[in-house]
Order: C-alpha cells, then structure tokens, then sequence
C-alpha cells in the first residue's frame, strides 16, 4: 500500500485560522488604536501635577515670607527682567505671585516649572494668556470643536487666583485627545 504525505493545508484549516485571526484583530485592535489619545490625557495630567506641586511649594514660599496675601500689582517691581522683589523659589529668579500662587503667566510657569512652554523645541502652545487665564495644548492635538456641551477639546485651562479666600483652579477638557 502506497499512501501519499499531505502536503500544505487544508480549506478548512486556513479557513479556520482566518477566522481566529480576525477574533483577535477585532478584540485586540480598539485597546492598541485609543494609544495616543490615551497619551495625550495622561500628558495633559502630568502637567497639571506639575503645576499644582509648583503652586504648592510657590504658596509655601510665599507664606513663609509673609506674601501670600500681595496681589500681583503689590509687587514693587522696577525692572521686570530681574525683580528685586517676589518669591525666591531657588531657580534664580524670583517669582512674582498673586496671593501667593502663580501668576497665569509665561514666564512664571516657565521660571517655577523649569519647563519651555510655548518655544521652539516645546511640545506645548500656551494661548489665551488674559486677565488671569491661559490655556495649555500640546502641539498636534486635534482642534478644539464645538462650544458648550459639545466642546470637544485636548487641553488644560489655568486659573490664577482672583483673591487672597481662592485658590487657582486646573481644568482638564481632555474628551477631544
């Protein structure tokens, strides 16, 4: 009796593989597609914590010292390149404070946080920086849709403090990353 070696596979078995791969490939692919947005939220709420352990160590400073009731303009500053007066927070400049936390300022974030924001090699865009309010975005985050209810954003909002009874507040709109 002569009996011939299969060689190869199977419909069935390719069929069959096909099919299992494809389990997975629908299983598996959403957990691996969401990663960028996934980093982008925990991006935003790395700088976040750097900001609020900044302001904390910054009110801490400034409590010692006895400023964590002077208001940005109780400052006497003449020369705003180097201040003779604020907090010292160990970074060689000082920090010009409003109630004792940070000013909603590029060069106060940027001084206290050790950090580049909004410059050439930075991976972040400050906007907005008015009347006590900036907004942080990372560059290549999809654009801000929407308005009310359906905001759609990537982004992190800071708020200095208004007065010496408030604190700043940090608001996260990471439902567009």
């Amino acid at each position: 009796m002569n009996m011939q070696k299969q060689n190869g596979f199977t419909l069935i078995e390719l069929v069959v593989v096909i099919i299992i791969l494809g389990i997975l490939a629908v299983t598996a692919a959403p957990k691996f597609i969401n990663l960028q947005s996934d980093a982008r939220e925990s991006a935003l709420q790395g700088v976040k914590g750097a900001i609020q352990g900044a302001n904390g160590l910054v009110f801490a400073k400034a409590a010692l010292g006895g400023d964590e009731k002077k208001a940005t303009g109780d400052w006497t500053i003449t020369d705003p390149a180097s201040p003779e007066e604020g907090v010292d927070i160990g970074s060689g400049e000082f920090a010009v404070t409003n109630y004792g936390y940070l000013q909603a300022t590029l060069v106060e974030f940027n001084n206290a946080i050790d950090a580049n924001f909004d410059t050439a090699d930075s991976d972040w865009i400050v906007s907005g920086v008015a009347s006590g309010e900036m907004t942080i975005t990372q560059i290549g985050a999809p654009a801000e849709t929407g308005s009310g209810a359906t905001l759609e954003a990537c982004k992190l909002v800071y708020t200095q403090a208004a007065d010496e009874n408030t604190v700043p507040t940090y608001v996260i709109t990471d439902n567009g990353c």
